[in-house]
C-alpha cells in the first residue's frame, strides 16, 4: 500500500458543513524523500523506501550517511518502505502531503502508549473478585484461579496475567480524512490513532 511516514502531533476538533463537532488527530505527514528504490530486477519486489526527520550526521554511521548520500539528502531518522504507488518517483524525490485527498480513508499504523506492568484489571479488564463478602477484603483485584490441581498439573500458554502492557503496534483502519493542510505538511483525520506525542506514525491509502 503506497502512503507516508509522519509525526502524531495531537488531537483536536473541527467542525462539519452541518455543524457537528468531529474530534480529530493532527499529523505532520511527510514530507518524505525516496531514499531507495527497490526493482523485481535487483531486490525480487518493488517498492520505495521513504525516509523521514532529518537526523545529525554525527548521529548516524557511515553506511547510513552514504545510503542517503545516494539520494541526495542527509541521514533520516524514520525509513519505512511502501509499495502499489501511482505515480513512479526517481531516487531522492520528495513526496508531500498531497499524496491524500480530503474524504478518502486511510489506515493509521503506530506503537501504542506504554503504560509499564499492569495488573489483570487494567490490562484484560477483569472484574476481581467482585464484592468484598466473604472475607474478601484485599482480593478485589485479583486475577484468582490460574489452573487445575492434579490434571493437567500446569499453566496454559496465553492465559491472561499481569504484564507489560502498551509499546506494541497497533494499526487503526478506515479513518476519513477530514483535512490536509498541504502549505504545512498537515493531515488532519477522524478519531484517534496509536501513540504519544510526537511519535511516528505510517500513514496507508
Amino acid at each position: 500500500m503506497s502512503g507516508l511516514i509522519g509525526k502524531k502531533i495531537g488531537m483536536t476538533s473541527i467542525f462539519d458543513e452541518n455543524g457537528k463537532n468531529i474530534p480529530c488527530t493532527v499529523i505532520e505527514a511527510g514530507p518524505c524523500v525516496v531514499t531507495q528504490v527497490r526493482t523485481k530486477e535487483v531486490d525480487g519486489y518493488e517498492a520505495f523506501q521513504l525516509g523521514f526527520d532529518d537526523k545529525a550526521e554525527k548521529h548516524a554511521t557511515k553506511a547510513a550517511v552514504g545510503h542517503f548520500k545516494k539520494a541526495g539528502t542527509v541521514a533520516k531518522k524514520k525509513v519505512v518502505e511502501f509499495q502499489e504507488f501511482e505515480t513512479e518517483y526517481k531516487l531522492g524525490d520528495l513526496i508531500t502531503v498531497d499524496l491524500f485527498n480530503e474524504g478518502e480513508f486511510v489506515d493509521v499504523q503506530g506503537v501504542s502508549k506504554g503504560k509499564g506492568f499492569q495488573g489483570v484489571v487494567k490490562r484484560h479488564g477483569f472484574g476481581g473478585v467482585g464484592q468484598s463478602t466473604h472475607g474478601q477484603h484485599n482480593r478485589l483485584r485479583a486475577p484468582g484461579s490460574v489452573g487445575a490441581s492434579s490434571y493437567p498439573s500446569r499453566v496454559f500458554k496465553g492465559m491472561r496475567m499481569a504484564g507489560r502492557t502498551g509499546g506494541e503496534n497497533v494499526t487503526i483502519q478506515n479513518l476519513r480524512v477530514l483535512k490536509v493542510v498541504a502549505d504545512k505538511n498537515l493531515l488532519l483525520v477522524k478519531g484517534c490513532v496509536p501513540g504519544h506525542k510526537n511519535s511516528y506514525v505510517i500513514i496507508q491509502k
